[in-house]
């Protein structure tokens, strides 16, 4: 095997990684994500490996890496490698926030927020990371997130909303699954949809409010997604008035 370059502990993760490679996995994986072209995956590589293994491994070495470890994970070829740097990216920012010193690492975040480049990296940091971080704070970053032409982007600032979510606030949900309305991508239909799912959980009436209001106009898999815990009756309601 070739040299592996970058900081030791990223060299070792990603040797790893490769000794654990399951080719047939690997390319049921890249079907899986749509890595073809012109698919919203496009060109992205996967050595095969199930994600508690990449879990158990960003466990395993926590606590000798650091920042340059996460960012040369972050930077790799490999999809399981950049999720597994994103394993340690929020380790280290939920053990840094606890001492009030996480800024570094939201920073980090959101200057490789290119390298989350699919919905699975998305949904394993956006609300651990950047919605946790913004609970308190001005939330701006995830309006210039949700303006940007970058799928996943816009991915993050929906799914960064859970973290308010759980606290009971919905407002910045509703403004975001409004402006995602007249969004091309499906993948954006879908998370808008799971994060109003939850916002009706946590405000029932103030989400049933907005479904009422925008049901007409809204992507027919964004109401299903967000119907799903709503009761039966209720739920064919939606549809029927779609």
């Amino acid at each position: 095997m070739a040299n592996i370059a970058g900081p030791p502990v990223a060299r070792r993760i990603l040797s790893e990684l490769r000794a654990a490679a399951d080719p047939e996995r690997a390319r049921q994986m890249a079907r899986y994500f749509r890595t073809g072209k012109g698919e919203y995956g496009e060109g992205d590589r996967f050595l095969g490996i199930p994600v508690p293994g990449q879990r158990a491994l960003a466990k395993r070495h926590v606590r000798e890496a650091g920042p340059d470890d996460v960012m040369a994970l972050l930077a790799s070829q490999y999809h399981e490698a950049r999720l597994t740097g994103l394993f340690l990216l929020v380790h280290f920012f939920e053990a840094a926030e606890r001492e009030g010193k996480a800024k570094a690492w939201v920073d980090l975040y959101v200057s490789h927020t290119h390298r989350m480049n699919n919905w699975d990296l998305v949904d394993s940091g956006a609300y651990k990371i950047l919605g946790q971080w913004l609970i308190h704070r001005d939330r701006s970053v995830l309006y210039r997130l949700a303006e940007s032409d970058n799928l996943w982007d816009n991915r993050i600032a929906m799914i960064a909303t859970l973290a308010f979510i759980r606290r009971g606030e919905v407002a910045d949900t509703l403004r975001l699954a409004e402006r995602f309305l007249t969004h091309p991508h499906d993948l954006m239909h879908k998370a808008a949809g799971w994060m109003l799912r939850e916002a009706w959980v946590r405000q029932t009436a103030v989400v049933e409010e907005f479904l009422r209001r925008y049901q007409e106009r809204m992507p027919r898999t964004m109401l299903r997604y967000a119907i799903e815990k709503i009761p039966a009756a209720s739920r064919k309601a939606f549809l029927r008035k779609h």
